[in-house]
């Protein structure tokens, strides 16, 4: 008897044990969403640099010379046929240094005669380097200064995104270094010879800063931010609540009753996505709530597109 009791009671344990175990559990709601007009905007980054658009040497007008005065530094600004550079040709400098020797009279006296050679700015522009200073000497082949008529981004652009640029498109960059520094250029150029990095075609185009930072300077690395596509007043949805399988486009939108709902998995086309939320062109309406379960389960009503 008492054996008989011991199975009934071990039957009855399982019993509940299954019961537990295979109760089907409620889906639980854990965020929900319906659809709201937004602007957005499909962007991409690319990396540039800033280079001097026209770069050009200062250099000795004799074979060999001597610097006697620099009258920039870098970062300086000038004019066409401003003076930059004093410049003694070798001849001079022997000259002046032999007067020197045999008195500071004498030395003034040949330098009022024998006057230094001034070396001019060739273009409006700044100076971007001073490898040199005064006293050194100098062949026609060395470059006392450097200076730019301005200074642009060149960024190389993958040919898959080339597509989507075009001459006047205006671009968002910031410094590398400087990342609060934030300004717009247009585009100006692209070019047509494509270059092979890192086993990726890819074509350089040119870019024209609107505004310049103050702490802009050539050879700085430049993030390049392009807006390929926008849309304004764009029905969307928070991308969380679209998943992709075998090519198709589905959310899970909730219908039936407030006490018993009903969650329907249903296929959908989706338009502009930014990646945190996604335009919906079709199969949902501004009515209707999407949901994302708790847990993975079959919706209580088959799969379907909504027309």
């Amino acid at each position: 008897m008492k054996k008989i009791l011991l199975i009934f009671g071990l039957l009855i344990v399982a019993l509940i044990i299954a019961i537990a175990v295979f109760k089907p559990q409620k889906q639980k709601i854990e965020q929900e969403a319906r659809l709201e007009p937004r602007e957005l905007h499909v962007e991409f980054r690319e990396t540039g640099r800033v280079y001097p658009r026209n770069r050009l040497p200062i250099i000795s007008p004799f074979a060999v010379g001597r610097i006697e005065e620099i009258l920039v530094k870098e970062g300086d600004a000038v004019r066409k046929g401003q003076i930059i550079v004093w410049m003694s040709s070798s001849e001079r400098a022997t000259m002046i240094d032999a007067a020197r020797a045999i008195s500071e009279k004498e030395h003034q006296r040949w330098q009022n005669i024998y006057k230094p050679a001034p070396i001019v700015a060739p273009m409006d522009g700044f100076i971007i380097a001073r490898p040199k200073e005064p006293g050194q000497t100098v062949s026609s082949s060395d470059t006392i200064l450097a200076m730019a008529d301005d200074l642009i981004v060149f960024a190389d652009i993958d040919e898959t995104d080339l597509s989507r640029i075009r001459i006047g498109l205006r671009l968002r960059m910031y410094l590398d270094a400087y990342p609060d520094e934030r300004f717009e250029g247009v585009v100006e150029h692209i070019y047509h010879e494509s270059t092979i990095t890192n086993n990726v075609t890819v074509y350089t185009i040119r870019i024209k800063p609107l505004e310049k930072p103050k702490v802009f300077r050539a050879g700085m690395s430049v993030i390049v931010t392009i807006t390929a596509e926008s849309k304004k007043d764009a029905m969307s949805i928070p991308s969380i609540f679209v998943t992709e399988k075998e090519q198709a486009k589905t959310i899970t939108v909730k219908t039936g009753t407030t006490k018993k709902p009903i969650f329907e998995t249903r296929v959908v086309t989706t338009g502009v996505t930014d990646g945190k939320f996604t335009e919906i062109v079709s199969g949902l309406n501004a009515s209707e709530t999407v949901v994302v379960l708790s847990q993975k389960a079959k919706p209580e009503t088959k799969s379907k597109a909504k027309k």
